[in-house]
């Protein structure tokens, strides 16, 4: 059967926050994308949405997956923690998905992460996160603390002679666990605990003035100060504005953001914002031909080129073509079998490289720092000299340094303590 559109029907039923695409063709596979589409997360979440839709749009037209086309099941979580927990229940049981990519904050990671491991359902997660997890049912495919804020630590104490530390974040649990990892780096490398300012703030926070008023105050005691940034979602906006307001420039105080890029920027004035940082994986200022082709084919499918690309998007792009690979060389969506067969994968990424799914479930990836530039953009001040492995388990947390993580037999296991030889049981495969 000629296939001449991939959603031949779209149904948005607002009560349950659900857009159902349905394929012309009669058995597909089908993707599950569980990403906010409303509340403060839809800033940041809905560009992956419709990443997801034109990786799956670009398999069809190179003639699907198993001789079958990709149907995406797209669900609004509406940034709703507890909603994804009950979505993705949704997505197994009621559209029986054989893939979900989705999440962001990982609050609504570990919502959904009981039920794909209660209902052995497989979910590419592909933002940058706190670590101190590895699960049988999930690939990490963002930054864990060793690919982003250690390496941002490390250029503003090296580079850029930073003594004082502000460490600044939304409440929740990548903030929190980042902060506690960064603590314990910093007092390791000698810096004393009034030289570090600790300060949390909820989703959507708005009101910045005391708060900015409060770093510049610490930034004023004669040593080099910057604000390591763990603030997610659309909080970032009045954060970076009240930043201006107050005069506060990348040379006075300098911000390494671990959760704004090129999407966040692109609704703000970021004139008083040049100089400040991020670290990631990816810029799309990078100059690569995959990096152009990718470009070339998001405004393409979006129809728009002013739109952004940033480094989410590519690791939901690194995370998509890997699982393609893995479904073909097992020959089926199966998810064991499949999980197995991602362990190895390799994809070029979109900075000249190449992604490798390690046994603990997190990629290899190169580390960036950039520099905002007044068109929204950044520009690479500092990248490691080649790829860097994820790794789960932090060598800084005392709970945490003994652990690995390793999916492949004999050990099959999450957690597994490297002295006591033995498995945790919280992430041991079942």
């Amino acid at each position: 059967m000629k296939f001449n559109k991939l959603f031949a029907g779209v149904t948005l039923a607002l009560g349950t926050s659900m857009i159902s695409f349905t394929a012309a063709a009669g058995d597909t596979i089908k993707v599950g994308v569980l990403h906010s589409l409303s509340g403060t997360m839809a800033i940041s979440e809905t560009t992956l949405k419709d990443t997801v839709l034109m990786m799956i749009d670009e398999q069809n037209k190179a003639g699907g997956l198993l001789g079958k086309k990709l149907e995406a099941v797209v669900v609004d979580p509406a940034s709703n923690w507890p909603l994804f927990a009950e979505k993705t229940r949704e997505l197994l049981t009621k559209d029986d998905v054989d893939v979900i990519f989705g999440c962001w904050t990982s609050v609504s990671r570990k919502s959904a992460l009981p039920v794909l491991e209660e209902l052995n359902g497989l979910m590419f997660y592909p933002v940058q996160y706190e670590g101190e997890e590895s699960s049988k049912n999930v690939f990490y495919t963002g930054a864990a603390p060793n690919q982003q804020a250690i390496p941002a630590v490390d250029y503003l104490m090296n580079d850029l002679g930073v003594e004082r530390w502000v460490l600044a974040g939304t409440d929740y649990v990548y903030p929190r666990t980042t902060n506690k990892i960064l603590e314990a780096y910093l007092k390791a490398k000698g810096v004393k605990p009034a030289d570090i300012m600790v300060n949390y703030t909820p989703f959507g926070h708005s009101d910045w003035q005391s708060i900015v008023s409060d770093i510049k105050k610490f930034g004023s005691k004669g040593k080099k100060t910057a604000v390591v940034s763990t603030i997610n979602g659309d909080a970032n906006v009045p954060f970076y504005k009240e930043l201006g307001n107050q005069g506060i420039s990348s040379e006075d105080i300098p911000v390494v953001a671990f959760s704004v890029g090129e999407e966040e920027l692109s609704g703000i004035d970021t004139k008083p914002l040049v100089g400040h940082l991020a670290a990631w994986n990816y810029f799309e200022s990078v100059d690569t031909a995959e990096n152009e082709k990718f470009i070339d084919t998001w405004h393409t499918f979006i129809k728009n080129d002013k739109r952004v690309t940033n480094d989410p998007m590519e690791a939901t792009y690194i995370g998509f073509k890997m699982w393609t690979q893995a479904v073909s060389q097992a020959g089926t969506t199966d998810v064991d079998k499949v999980e197995q067969a991602m362990i190895g994968q390799k994809v070029k990424n979109l900075t000249g490289g190449t992604a490798v799914m390690n046994k603990n479930h997190h990629l290899s990836k190169p580390v960036l720092i950039g520099e905002i530039q007044d068109d929204g953009q950044f520009e690479v001040v500092w990248e490691t000299d080649g790829v860097v492995p994820g790794d789960a388990w932090s060598d800084y947390l005392p709970g945490s340094k003994d652990l690995i993580s390793d999916w492949t037999a004999p050990i099959k296991c999450g957690n597994y303590n490297v002295k006591t030889k033995s498995c945790g049981g919280a992430m041991a495969a079942q």
